[in-house]
């Protein structure tokens, strides 16, 4: 009996120690942070994810890393549990950037505190900070490509013509991806030098609901059959996302672009995916613009550590984003405009690819 009392108490003992060692695990963490991301279906999220949540237990916290896979229900669902888990800080990815208003409201009542990540988070006041690239920049990069690769600068005449992409109308930074490449553009388009044939322009008419290759490849066979059955050609297409690149790409070759007497259009693209990446060595999509995932998630774990110990995060613009409720506090990164010229120095150089990942 004594033999058996004895076992007991040393099994009673063994459970309670690991218990305990549960219990110290999580109440050692710095912090408790949710990290809501848009999909796993692009490559680029799930680097920032990936990122987010590596730095952040880096750095002692723990993380509730979820993706909604473009389901605005899902995300708001994610959210949800969020707060009610008890997390500290929330780091959101939106998929539709008005769509959460109502359970930010719950985190402001709760007492959580709201970073915008890379997307802009729209009508509400409960957004404390905003982590993101300088987005215009990023469209003035693209439409730049367009100018030099057919040497509008250089005095070219063409007429060339140019059809139009833009981003998903649910997401803020379609727009300033959009305005800035157009900022480039629209002058050559008034004068004749660029023509629109299919005459699509604006982002009520251009825009690409969830920035989906599919949707961006249907739309470009629509517009090859509807505009340029007659011997006329596309030399250039603006696209605002790599995915979307893909989707133009795929409806050109499609129909016989890639050839000696066809070559294919210039294509701008955006996120330096794979996919676009071996593309782009291959002397297809011709070019992309290069955001460092990397160094956005360091400067939102750097917002995340100021929330919780009381300092200031860093900042360097506090006019661009209105979200038609507040002005957000913004860090704002660079992005970097990348071609097959320059490709092996920005991103094997930097480390995000090695070589052998772009063969």
């Amino acid at each position: 009996m004594k033999k058996i009392l004895t076992l007991l108490l040393l099994v009673f003992c063994s459970v309670s120690f690991v218990a305990a060692e549960g219990q110290k695990d999580s109440s050692d963490a710095k912090g408790y942070i949710g990290v809501a991301m848009p999909t796993q279906s692009s490559q680029r999220w799930i680097q920032d994810g990936g990122n987010m949540k590596d730095q952040l237990e880096a750095k002692g916290y723990k993380v509730d890393l979820q993706y909604a896979e473009d389901v605005v229900e899902n995300q708001v669902s994610q959210l949800e549990n969020m707060i009610t888990k008890g997390v500290n800080v929330m780091v959101i990815a939106s998929i539709d950037g008005e769509a959460i208003t109502n359970v930010l409201q719950k985190a402001a009542d709760a007492d959580i505190q709201v970073i915008a990540y890379d997307r802009l988070i729209r009508n509400s006041p409960n957004v404390s900070y905003y982590a993101t690239f300088d987005n215009f920049k990023v469209g003035v990069q693209q439409g730049s490509y367009i100018v030099e690769a057919l040497e509008l600068d250089k005095g070219a005449k063409g007429p060339f013509n140019v059809e139009l992409f833009g981003g998903s109308p649910d997401d803020n930074n379609a727009y300033f991806f959009y305005d800035g490449a157009m900022s480039v553009l629209q002058p050559y388009i008034d004068s004749g030098v660029l023509v629109v044939q299919s005459g699509q322009t604006g982002m009520d008419k251009v825009a690409t609901l969830r920035w989906d290759g599919a949707t961006a490849q249907s739309r470009m066979d629509n517009l090859l059959t509807a505009f340029y059955a007659d011997g006329e050609t596309v030399d250039a297409i603006l696209s605002p996302y790599d995915g979307i690149s893909i989707g133009v790409l795929s409806s050109v070759k499609n129909i016989g672009y890639g050839t000696a007497g066809q070559p294919l259009p210039i294509i701008t693209g955006q996120d330096a995916e794979l996919p676009s990446m071996k593309s782009i060595i291959a002397g297809e999509q011709t070019h992309t613009v290069f955001k460092d995932t990397r160094e956005l998630a360091r400067v939102a774990v750097g917002m995340v550590e100021a929330i919780l110990e009381g300092g200031e995060p860093e900042i360097n613009d506090t006019k661009t984003y209105d979200n038609g409720v507040k002005v957000v506090p913004s860090y704002l990164l660079e992005p970097v405009s990348v071609d097959v010229n320059n490709y092996e120095e920005v991103l094997i150089g930097s480390g995000y690819y090695t070589a052998d990942q772009l063969k």
